[in-house]
């Protein structure tokens, strides 16, 4: 896809990098990325991801805009209390890169859904704030054969891992699932949500700026996205530590 003179101009400062070029950016302007949550994790990166210029941008959320919403959820603002969020963020997208393509969903993220929906897509991200979404986004995009960004937060920590467990490492050994990260859900109020304890609101900027940032490495070709590695962050000792995973062997039953 050929870039406009007012994209060539849009979007200088990425094709001044030797790394992204022209090539890149017009992978960004192919790019299919569908984006689970137009909430804390998922209003970062559908504005980084729109600013940035890919060029096809899929959210899917049920829910509406709500007061308590707008201390964390940048992509919304007073005027669109009430409203769909879906809607919502493809106005203020309109608004930030009216080029892109927006495909908004007023649904509830499933794995039947995923079946229907996310084959138009070539990578799927994850901000979603419960564990059944992250495992049936999991399933989905591993189902599918694309890569998964995925993100959580809570209180004054946020982590991120990119999932392509369809893949193989430079090694030659498989990529880890999700479930080698976390073999199983908790149980049902072991870990209670971001309503019950509070969140700090720039803690999802961070966090969601993180999973952009691995998309945008991801539909780009460039360093080295963080398959088999989970990042953490402290908010409160601004600290950083990464956690590396595999893909766990198989138990073999006997007969």
């Amino acid at each position: 896809m050929e870039l406009t003179p007012d994209e060539i101009e849009r979007y200088r400062r990425h094709i001044l990098l030797p790394e992204i070029g022209g090539a890149g950016q017009q992978r960004l302007k192919s790019a299919r990325v569908l984006v689970i949550g137009a909430g804390g994790l998922g209003a970062p990166v559908l504005e980084y991801l729109a600013a940035a210029g890919v060029g096809t941008l899929g959210i899917v959320d049920d829910d509406v805009v709500s007061l308590s919403n707008l201390q964390r959820q940048v992509i919304h603002d007073t005027g669109t209390v009430g409203a769909a969020k879906t809607a919502s963020a493809r106005a203020a997208i309109a608004r930030l890169n009216p080029t892109i393509r927006v495909l908004d969903y007023e649904e509830r993220f499933s794995l039947p859904w995923a079946r229907s929906h996310l084959p138009r897509f070539d990578l799927l991200i994850d901000g979603s704030d419960n564990f059944d979404t992250r495992y049936a986004a999991a399933d989905a995009a591993a189902e599918a054969r694309i890569p998964l960004v995925t993100g959580a937060v809570g209180r004054f920590d946020g982590s991120l891992t990119v999932l392509m467990p369809y893949a193989a490492a430079p090694d030659g050994t498989a990529n880890p699932h999700y479930r080698d990260l976390f073999p199983e859900k908790p149980p049902e109020g072991l870990i209670p949500s971001c309503a019950e304890t509070g969140v700090i609101g720039a803690l999802t900027g961070v966090i969601g700026t993180l999973m952009a940032m691995e998309a945008i490495k991801l539909i780009t070709g460039i360093g080295d996205p963080l398959v088999g590695r989970l990042l953490l962050y402290d908010s409160l000792t601004a600290r950083f530590d990464t956690i590396r995973y595999k893909r766990r062997p198989v138990e073999t039953g006997k007969a």
